[in-house]
């Protein structure tokens, strides 16, 4: 029994770069990685959904719940770093790095904010996996991926945690101390998906 932790699905603002604003939708190509990952994940069971309440992870769980019947439970701790008066603006156009160590954003969270944040859902997503009795599926953003996995989790020896999580990509946590890490960053459902599309489809 795990925790699943899943980044939401593609919106045109990944596709873009741009620093998203709270209720950007998943486009096209997110609701289909949102199908394919319900399909990988259906197939092995899950007992509960805990998403981010920010509406692309909303999309991205929807198709899990559509899936198991299960109904989703969502927290504003699991929401992407708040970028405040920036959210919206295009990398190419801001004058430093928005992810650099010491970037605080203009009502925003600086990255303290953030990482007590990510601390506190961490401890949230570890009691609710206990409090349910099963696998846990967690939808949530990129840098809380990045986050989690980093300073919450134990990564087995020679492996580098990303500096960036693919769309709908899903990461396995044990949900016991020091929660060693079996999967990370696994966009298989995707490539598979790719491989049938080029082969004209399922036997």
């Amino acid at each position: 029994m795990t925790i699943l932790l899943v980044r939401h699905g593609e919106t045109d603002g990944n596709a873009a770069r741009i620093l998203q604003r709270p209720e950007v939708p998943l486009n096209e190509r997110g609701r289909r990685q949102a199908e394919q990952l319900a399909a990988r994940l259906s197939a092995n069971g899950f007992v509960h959904i805990l998403c981010s309440d920010l509406l692309r992870a909303r999309m991205t769980a929807a198709a899990l719940a559509t899936r198991s019947g299960l109904t989703i439970e969502e927290s504003p701790l699991l929401q992407e770093r708040n970028f405040g008066d920036l959210r919206g603006v295009p990398y190419a156009a801001l004058a430093e790095d928005p992810f650099g160590p010491t970037f605080a954003p203009p009502n925003g969270e600086d990255w303290p904010t953030f990482h007590a944040r990510v601390a506190d859902a961490f401890a949230f997503i570890v009691e609710r996996r206990r409090r349910v009795a099963g696998t846990l599926v967690v939808v949530t953003h990129g840098l809380v991926c990045r986050a989690l996995v980093e300073r919450h989790t134990l990564v087995p020896d020679g492996v580098a945690v990303p500096e960036r999580f693919d769309n709908t990509s899903l990461t396995i946590l044990h949900e016991h101390a020091p929660h060693g890490v079996s999967l990370i960053n696994c966009t298989r459902h995707l490539v598979t998906a790719l491989e049938m599309e080029r082969d004209g489809g399922a036997a």
